[in-house]
């Protein structure tokens, strides 16, 4: 496998590959946490490509029993620790709970245990060092649910960059321009640090998986004057990787005036072709558009011409497909990569960390005229 991400490469006549390898033997899954991402995107992931989930708990057992009920999960635990016990052999624990939670689960699983982190890995750079300690004391064979690298579209992308077809990779761009309902996420409210850490992560953790680790990181993150409440609603910031690649990400999500000028896309161009891609799901979330991709290959003596690619499934719930058959692959030893390994996973997080740094630090004073 060349990357992690798919076991071979296709390009002939542009039909390119979209979904990711799975495990020769599936594993079964306990669930720790039974909120909206579970039930949106990985329990509906998982039974697309027959993942067998064996259990689920939550501190909220009801809420468990409904979704328990509603994707036919045999066993819901009354506590972690029932659940631990409950297990079977092989199990993967897929942790989906809050940033601020995690580490209140982990000294839980048992040593050596397969698990997979919700993201962020943590609130903050430090509780990121806290997590990895934590894994690697305990030998966990761990990665943290940065799905994005595995949506479809996304190894699409990842397809035709790595068969040369664009050139050398020198930009990539993703911009929004979205009205995000922020209320669907009430734990958001009131926290520190929100836009760059439980959104925006996603396109840094992106341009890493593309781009390698930059040199630093200029940002800036900023309120909206009508959501105080929140701590960050809007990002701009620019992923420095020297002087001839440009890497940048732009996220307004309080664009409310309506559909028309709203968009939301990440494009990548080389030295002899370009791809965007829409990201359908941002658009009307979580009902959201259907994702487009498009790209550009340059002929000599030929003017631009840009393509389609149909495009099979989305971010939701195709990618966490992805970060689920990637883990289990490594685990079972027929893939010798985790692209989202705790090890890389902590990469994005100082990231992250730089990106509230330069922010708080300020711009360059504009000099005396």
């Amino acid at each position: 496998m060349k990357n992690g991400y798919l076991g071979r490469v296709r390009v002939e006549g542009r039909n390119l590959l979209q979904s990711p390898d799975l495990p020769k033997v599936k594993r079964p899954i306990v669930l720790v946490g039974a909120g909206g991402i579970v039930r949106d995107a990985h329990l509906p992931a998982y039974a697309q490509v027959g993942f067998p989930v064996a259990g689920i708990t939550d501190l909220d057992r009801g809420r468990a029993e409904v979704l328990a009920g509603r994707f036919g999960i045999p066993k819901v635990f009354a506590s972690l620790d029932e659940a631990i016990a409950g297990a079977p052999t092989d199990v993967v624990y897929d942790v989906a709970v809050p940033a601020g939670a995690i580490l209140d689960v982990l000294p839980h699983l048992p040593r050596g245990a397969v698990v997979l982190i919700q993201k962020p890995m943590g609130e903050n750079l430090d509780q990121a060092r806290r997590i990895l300690a934590l894994c690697r004391e305990r030998g966990f064979t761990a990665a943290v649910n940065f799905q994005l690298r595995f949506a479809p579209f996304m190894l699409a992308a990842r397809n035709l960059i790595d068969s040369g077809a664009i050139g050398e990779l020198h930009g990539m761009e993703v911009r929004l321009t979205i009205n995000t309902p922020w209320q669907l996420w009430d734990f958001l409210f009131g926290i520190p640090r929100v836009e760059i850490v439980y959104h925006s992560i996603h396109y840094f953790d992106l341009i890493r998986s593309f781009f390698g680790d930059p040199s630093g990181v200029y940002a800036r993150t900023v309120t909206h004057p009508e959501k105080r409440q929140l701590a960050s609603t809007r990002t701009v910031a620019v992923v420095d990787y020297g002087d001839d690649r440009l890497v940048g990400v732009w996220a307004n999500h309080d664009h409310a005036f309506g559909r028309k000028h709203q968009e939301s896309y990440v494009k990548w161009e080389g030295t002899r072709g370009a791809i965007k891609v829409k990201l359908g799901l941002l658009l009307d979330y979580p009902k959201g558009e259907p994702d487009e991709f498009e790209y550009c290959i340059l002929e000599d003596g030929r003017e631009p011409v840009w393509q389609t690619e149909r495009i099979t499934g989305s971010w939701f719930p195709e990618a966490f497909v992805g970060t689920m058959a990637s883990l289990q692959r490594f685990a079972e030893g027929s893939a010798s990569v985790l692209p989202t390994s705790v090890e890389d996973a902590i990469r994005t997080m100082a990231l992250v960390e730089a990106a509230y740094q330069s922010s708080a630090a300020g711009a360059t004073p504009i000099p005396a005229t």
